[in-house]
């Protein structure tokens, strides 16, 4: 079994690696070919989520063929005198602007238009409105709708693969009870302390991690989701930290174990990390439909590399980067098969913390290697020589594992003990 752990982390360690050939962009912008009926256009790309960057870009003297995304940050109706400001500067430059199907807009900027505009061109030769007209890069652009619109309400997908992680949590959770014997009376408590361990935890962890200054500047924030800074603004819960819900959980579920369900809080982690290992692909899935936990730059004719034209300034520019949420997604439902299929071929589930120390281990191994990838989430507070904030934390979780593993021969029990009726 060593052995095999052994090759992973040499494969894994091959493939992180390749940030050591990380594209580096001088000028802030990639290249792409703007095709204009059958002739090719080479075209600088240029985005950013930062309406100041974007009205200063306008403004730049650039003698290059050049391409601006804009995105829906950029283009927000309450800011529409603004906009239409910037706007009307890059035509003043020389910029035609185009819908997202790369139609011309000739209209002035209004209220009900204003979410139609997606490029500004600035070409040598000006197109027309029967000129075909298509961009092609080296690299993939992912610039989805950030969610679904029901009335006046937008369910985000963001929210809605957190609904995704506790609802196939829960029926997952159920199966397991129903295969160990447990009463279901048990279920709900425990779904209630997961629910309040993930958010408050994880909440707090990305704080005190990752943004202390949120405890003076809008203290509110760190505990409902709202923002009390500019004024009252209804966010949603964002900025969570994982490391942060690992701890909360831990404390919630020794809670629920000796408290409730009056087992070895072993037995309940073993669980426990087969429904978080999904849980966590669900979370980081959303992460990549929110273009937040980008990755590094990466040379654009990487089968990896991705623009983000949503992905937040704090990330630095906009260009073709790793998408490191899909990877750590990709690893996390890799881990959930293969602690379901132990959990359920073998008889590891009877030597209580076998399981969750591996758990740990694969879990805390994955964030590790992705961070190698990763740009720092916010200021990097916690640093030990070239590892980041993400990396140091999870060392302490990886030596966990290794010890729960060790100590579990001590907490073996038979089958018979583990499905006796409750």
């Amino acid at each position: 079994m060593s052995n095999i752990f052994f090759r992973i982390y040499l494969v894994l360690f091959a493939f992180l690696t390749q940030s050591l050939f990380a594209q580096d962009y001088k000028d802030g912008m990639s290249d792409g070919t703007l095709k204009v009926n059958s002739t090719d256009v080479p075209v600088k790309i240029y985005t950013t989520t930062e309406i100041g960057d974007l009205n200063a870009f306008a403004l730049k003297p650039n003698s290059n063929n050049t391409l601006v995304i804009l995105n829906e940050s950029n283009l927000e109706p309450v800011y529409l005198s603004y906009t239409t400001s910037i706007l009307g500067t890059f035509r003043n430059s020389k910029y035609q602007l185009f819908d997202k199907n790369f139609k011309l807009i000739n209209d002035p900027v209004t209220k009900e238009n204003i979410e139609q505009f997606k490029y500004a061109v600035k070409s040598n030769k000006s197109i027309t409105d029967s000129d075909t007209v298509s961009l092609e890069t080296p690299f993939k652009i992912w610039d989805p709708v950030k969610g679904i619109e029901l009335g006046p309400i937008t369910l985000h997908f963001y929210s809605l693969m957190f609904i995704f992680a506790f609802g196939f949590g829960y029926l997952l959770m159920t199966n397991i009870f129903k295969i160990d014997n447990v009463n279901q009376k048990y279920l709900e408590p425990l779904f209630t302390w997961t629910l309040i361990g993930t958010i408050l935890g994880a909440r707090m962890g990305h704080v005190i991690f990752y943004q202390p200054e949120l405890f003076k500047e809008d203290f509110w924030s760190v505990f409902l989701p709202i923002s009390t800074k500019n004024g009252l603004k209804f966010t949603g819960f964002s900025g969570l930290a994982s490391h942060g819900a690992t701890i909360a959980l831990i404390f919630t579920t020794l809670y629920y174990s000796f408290k409730i369900i009056k087992k070895n809080p072993f037995w309940v982690y073993d669980r426990l990390g087969i429904v978080v290992s999904l849980g966590g692909a669900f979370v980081r899935m959303g992460n990549f439909f929110n273009s937040e936990i980008v990755g590094k730059p990466v040379d654009p004719n990487s089968p990896f590399a991705l623009l983000f034209p949503q992905q937040s300034s704090e990330y630095g520019i906009t260009v073709p980067r790793y998408p490191t949420q899909l990877f750590e997604a990709f690893g996390y439902v890799c881990l959930f098969v293969l602690l379901w299929i132990l959990y359920r071929k073998t008889n590891k589930k009877y030597q209580q913390g076998w399981l969750f120390g591996l758990f740990f281990i694969i879990l805390w191994a994955i964030r590790f290697f992705v961070e190698f990838l990763k740009m720092p989430q916010g200021d990097e507070f916690i640093q030990l020589g070239s590892l980041n904030t993400g990396q140091v934390l999870s060392i302490p979780f990886m030596i966990a594992g290794v010890v729960i593993m060790v100590l579990s021969k001590k907490f073996t029990i038979t089958q018979a003990e583990n499905e006796k009726p409750e």
